[in-house]
């Protein structure tokens, strides 16, 4: 892992691959980690070079100190088009997962020369908050039994991936993972101050972005390869929302996991990183 300049701020990354090979960019959401490793090293074994990043305020990249964004999301797709360029000789596969994938959304839309293909997991075509009256919120009695329980002690590496994990099991994720991937976010978050530990773990940061002015309506202008991954037992992102943006882009390719939920559980990375190998 190590920083990268981009659009005048620092961003954590970590490579997989030759770096000669095209350029496969994987926005976290919102830690690079978000990402399994064996779809990077998938991806990688198919002739890619991967590049998976943290969006800023968390983990190696730039953080506000205030804890109080001073930047919007177009910021966020500017950093990963200024990404993308530094990184490579030519335009990049970009990927998101869940709020990384609103990101990816608005950095095709506005920076369409960065990018040559484009996949979305695990989110949805509007701003954090109500979605629009024709896609499914989030699942009610998830969220409540999800955000019912005490918050950790986030000085506690043990207690805040015992937290993780508890989360997974209630969203339908691996809570074996979730415990793993917590633990690691932890170790690699610049300091214990409970703000900083709290927005790594939930991206408490990125619920009061300013993700004006909506981006939904110009889904019809994305003419990049696109594939659209989703859970069909998503809770906190309904399936509904994958396959809305996916009649919305222009033929794009829609793939309903079965049986996963918020994250690219094991047993699909084959079938995610073969889908994504053919965009590009």
């Amino acid at each position: 892992m190590t920083t990268v300049k981009a659009n005048g701020i620092a961003l954590g990354i970590e490579s997989f691959g030759d770096d000669n090979a095209p350029l496969v960019l994987l926005a976290g959401g919102t830690t690079m980690l978000s990402w399994p490793d064996a779809l990077c090293e998938r991806l990688a074994a198919g002739g890619r070079r991967v590049v998976r990043y943290d969006l800023r305020d968390s983990g190696e990249s730039t953080t506000d100190p205030q804890q109080a964004p001073a930047y919007t999301l177009r910021d966020l797709a500017a950093d990963a088009a200024a990404l993308a360029d530094v990184l490579g000789d030519g335009p990049a596969h970009l990927a998101g997962i869940d709020v990384g994938g609103m990101v990816a959304q608005v950095a095709v839309l506005d920076h369409p020369s960065a990018f040559s293909a484009l996949t979305l997991v695990g989110t949805r075509a509007v701003a954090p908050g109500p979605p629009d009256d024709d896609l499914p919120d989030h699942d009610q009695a998830t969220m409540s039994r999800l955000f019912a329980r005490p918050m950790p002690d986030w000085t506690d590496r043990k207690a805040v991936a015992e937290f993780a994990a508890a989360a997974a099991e209630i969203l339908g994720d691996d809570p074996l993972t979730g415990r793993a991937v917590a633990a690691r976010i932890w170790d690699r978050t610049p300091g214990t101050a409970p703000p900083v530990q709290m927005a790594n773990q939930m991206g408490m940061v990125f619920s009061r972005l300013d993700c004006k002015p909506r981006w939904r309506e110009r889904l019809p202008e994305i003419k990049v390869p696109t594939l659209v991954v989703h859970g069909r037992r998503n809770r906190f992102f309904p399936v509904g929302n994958g396959k809305a943006i996916a009649r919305e882009i222009p033929g794009a390719q829609l793939l309903v996991l079965e049986e996963a939920a918020t994250a690219i559980p094991a047993a699909a990375i084959d079938e995610v990183a073969a889908a994504m190998l053919t965009l590009g």
